[in-house]
């Protein structure tokens, strides 16, 4: 067992996301989006150095003193999968790893609507899930994914950087590629998937416009194609794909996106104030015909005012979301007004509303 294991059963007991290593500090524990301490020495660099490197294979290594970055996958059986990242600071080597647990939840278990179930028996095309880095992305693409997996009988291909959530043929036979390991690239994964005979892709992140026009190509030709994007909205999300182009390519790009996209789901996670956890608010866009139009005519503001147009096929704003959780008594008031897209609107919830150097 490696010295490092200790502190990853450590992090299962307390159920925390993240653990935090780092040269000239204690470690540290995120608890429900909090980061609490362990009581524990301060780390010396040439320690964690050797603790580190006990789990990592000497290529890895190589790349890591040569750049001082690098991602890679590390698993303990029986207990979990991790995301680990070791980077270099001012005081040495440090370390985040994030736990993918084994178990895959259900969409009841992650409180998801049941629309976003659905996702999983489209036939083909482009869906998004969106939100800022720990906002429960990966969580809610594996729960679709997992549905797919049973109700279907097709061939899924992952491509991600490290792989994540692990699933178990069932319906599907399922094969996942990572990055730096499997294939050179995201592009590379998907342009060779294309020939793989596959019914579903999922796309970890679309990082740059090669792996984007890739995705939308391969949702285009019959695929279903799941990703991420770093964005906070459904119209921001329409808005980034297509900026990623040249000017030249803009218009053509937006007709095929407008084909294309069948769902974006834009995210965040709440800290709970009824029970220790956390509750995830969502942005559903379902790309009706009507929504299509907009992103074809380039009329992506005008989509906020389509989703709240569209109950009856799920749809819903970020903003409703978080106010149905407060509403509910799940999330506090302070906490809403901080994450809300329309601030104005939560103000008068507050007992003492902040001067937001933002709104000025």
């Amino acid at each position: 067992m490696a010295k490092i294991d200790a502190f990853f059963k450590l992090m299962h007991e307390h159920g925390a996301s993240d653990l935090h290593l780092a040269a000239g500090q204690p470690p540290a524990l995120r608890i429900h989006g909090d980061i609490e301490r362990i009581k524990y020495k301060v780390l010396n660099s040439d320690d964690l150095r050797s603790m580190l490197y006990e789990i990592c294979t000497e290529d890895k290594i190589k790349v890591f003193e040569e750049t001082g970055d690098i991602d890679f996958g590390y698993e303990i059986p029986g207990l979990a999968r991790y995301r680990a990242n070791f980077f270099m600071q001012k005081n040495g080597v440090a370390a985040v790893f994030r736990e993918i647990p084994s178990q895959i939840m259900t969409a009841e278990q992650l409180g998801l609507p049941p629309v976003i179930t659905k996702l999983a028996t489209l036939p083909r095309g482009l869906v998004l899930v969106t939100g800022p880095t720990g906002s429960g992305k990966s969580t809610t693409l594996a729960s679709v994914i997992d549905v797919a997996n049973r109700a279907r009988t097709d061939h899924i291909i992952t491509v991600e950087d490290p792989i994540e959530f692990v699933h178990k043929s069932r319906g599907c036979i399922v094969n996942h590629r990572e990055v730096g390991l499997h294939t050179r690239s995201f592009s590379n994964a998907l342009r060779g998937a294309l020939r793989e005979d596959p019914d579903i892709i999922l796309v970890g992140e679309m990082r740059d416009l090669e792996t984007i026009s890739l995705a939308i190509e391969a949702a285009s030709t019959g695929h279903l194609v799941f990703s991420t994007l770093h964005t906070t909205s459904a119209p921001k999300t329409v808005d980034r794909i297509i900026e990623v182009f040249p000017a030249g390519e803009q218009a053509q790009i937006r007709s095929t996106l407008a084909d294309g996209i069948r769902a974006v789901i834009s995210q965040t996670l709440f800290k709970r104030i009824d029970k220790r956890g956390r509750v995830p608010a969502l942005e559903i866009l379902i790309a009706t015909p009507a929504v299509r139009n907009l992103i074809r005519e380039g009329k992506s503001h005008q989509i906020p005012s389509m989703v709240q147009t569209g109950k009856k096929y799920g749809m819903q704003l970020l903003d409703d979301a978080i106010m149905e959780l407060y509403n509910k008594g799940k999330i506090s008031a302070d906490d809403a007004y901080t994450k809300a897209n329309d601030k104005s609107r939560f103000r008068p919830l507050l007992k003492t509303p902040p001067t937001d150097f933002t709104e000025a």
